[in-house]
């Protein structure tokens, strides 16, 4: 087997001598691209950010900004990844080198003090600026103008949200904000830009061992499962956005590391006559960008999950396969009625989501099997939302989490759905909240009957993010704002 090796910058790189656990912000470091910085070591400070070359949506590549510190070196192996270091073009011996556009405007627009944060906002920016689908208002006659665009979008196209996983504590983020809206469109001769036409680094086989640890990628799903039924105590990661944070913070050392992100047979995404069915490895960006809106109360829940950093590497299958009470896709899913294709050496099953949860962080799935896909039932119900109350408008954990889809017909819920996160050791299914509203008129008075059985749905508890008085409240008027949300257009 070819020993491991990134492409950083250009140049090829052996992974070795990083222990598989190393972060690839820790294996750049020690090769002195000191421009990837360490800040919160959780994902949630944008310093580590760098650019991986990805399968494209809209181009055979996509450049996008990953947070280093969470990914393994490892996971990066036979990978294509640019560093704040490697955006600029090298001048001649003896002179400096030519700023990159995003460094450029940053720099004039003095979108940079302390400097420590700097480099991550402009590996977010660069991904953003080489978003294929980012082009121009046509109304806009200048970077400067902001009159034809909507606070969080540039008259350029660009995106405000690709920063949300990067922050600033010393310039504040109005030069930051208008170095983004100043860029312009990549240029013909543009290396990076010509590196999207071409395909993405294929997936290679990868078995790296050092100081006593293993860090193993498969070809194929059906090798990945035989090897989890030898081994029942490796940990399986995809965007390792949850086990990064746990080599981080508490210093997990696992010995057998199984990567499953890149396999063919989990990122597939299908539209079936009745169901849509998304690989457990496609990204929550690429979800998002395939589905384009097609599936209304995802597209309401992507842009409150988490950040743009973390979704460029978050899986579907990874935030349902910790089990966690307060993961935000539950919810969703939930109302959604989603199942769970789970995949062993031996074949296939079926789980409906709503059965999948057996206890704190526990479900059905044994430890030989994996979430291959997520089936969501068509037709879909027409009224959707999703409610998050968190401390922070963006990028925070839930205190409590609601899906709902409901199908209203001449002013009669025929159907609702409600899924609850944050409320109980497990998501669950507002069961007797549904049952308060099917059959019955979509009106103020059923509503608020109906509000008083969702705040008693589950055991509200109280800690550090809400007290059990606050959830269950904010379960109660969950259900009235959607009422007075959707009542003039269901009338109408």
């Amino acid at each position: 087997m070819v020993a491991a090796r990134i492409t950083v910058n250009g140049k090829e790189t052996p992974i070795s001598p990083a222990a598989p656990h190393t972060t690839a912000l820790d294996f750049l470091r020690e090769r002195g691209l000191t421009g990837t910085k360490e800040g919160c070591a959780e994902g949630e400070c944008g310093a580590c950010s760098v650019l991986v070359a990805r399968p494209g949506v809209n181009k055979p590549t996509d450049w996008v900004a990953v947070n280093a510190c969470l990914i393994p070196a490892a996971a990066l192996d036979g990978q294509e990844v640019i560093t704040s270091e490697g955006l600029a073009t090298p001048g001649e011996p003896g002179t400096a080198p030519t700023l990159h556009p995003v460094q450029e405007e940053m720099a004039v627009r003095g979108g940079s003090q302390c400097g420590y944060c700097t480099p991550g906002f402009i590996c977010s920016m660069a991904s953003e600026y080489y978003r294929p689908d980012r082009c121009a208002h046509a109304d806009s006659d200048s970077a400067d103008s902001h009159d034809s665009t909507d606070h969080e979008h540039g008259p350029n196209g660009f995106d405000l949200h690709s920063l949300s996983g990067n922050l600033c504590r010393c310039t504040g983020y109005r030069p930051i904000r208008d170095a983004a809206y100043a860029v312009g469109e990549p240029t013909d001769e543009d290396p990076l830009a010509q590196r999207r036409d071409q395909e993405p680094p294929a997936a290679v086989a990868t078995e790296y061992t050092q100081d006593g640890a293993t860090f193993l990628r498969k070809d194929t799903l059906a090798e990945t499962l035989q090897l989890l039924r030898e081994r029942p105590d490796a940990v399986v990661v995809a965007g390792s956005t949850d086990y990064g944070v746990e080599v981080n913070i508490r210093s997990r050392r696992a010995e057998c590391v199984v990567a499953i992100d890149r396999l063919p047979e989990l990122r597939e995404l299908r539209v079936e006559a009745d169901y849509i069915e998304i690989g457990a490895a496609l990204t929550l960006t690429e979800i998002e960008r395939r589905l384009d809106g097609d599936v209304p109360l995802l597209a309401e829940l992507f842009p409150q999950f988490a950040s743009r950093l973390i979704r460029n590497s978050g899986t579907l299958g990874g935030n349902l396969g910790t089990g966690s009470p307060i993961g935000d896709s539950p919810p969703v899913l939930l109302a959604l009625e989603a199942s769970l294709v789970l995949a062993d050496a031996d074949g296939e099953r079926v789980v409906p989501l709503a059965d999948y949860f057996t206890g704190y962080r526990q479900s059905v799935r044994r430890p030989d099997e994996l979430i291959r896909a997520v089936r969501i039932p068509l037709p879909l119900s027409p009224v959707v939302a999703f409610h998050k109350i968190a401390k922070r408008r963006f990028d925070d954990i839930s205190s409590v989490a609601v899906g709902f889809a409901l199908d209203i017909q001449d002013g009669i819920v025929r159907k609702a759905r409600i899924g609850l996160g944050g409320v109980a050791a497990t998501p669950i299914r507002s069961l007797a909240t549904e049952a308060a509203l099917e059959g019955k008129p979509w009106s103020a008075e059923t509503v608020e009957a109906a509000a008083r059985v969702l705040r008693g749905e589950g055991t509200p508890m109280s800690d550090h993010r809400a007290s059990a008085i606050y959830r269950s409240a904010m379960l109660g008027q969950s259900l009235l704002k959607l009422h007075a949300q959707t009542t003039e257009a269901v009338s109408s």
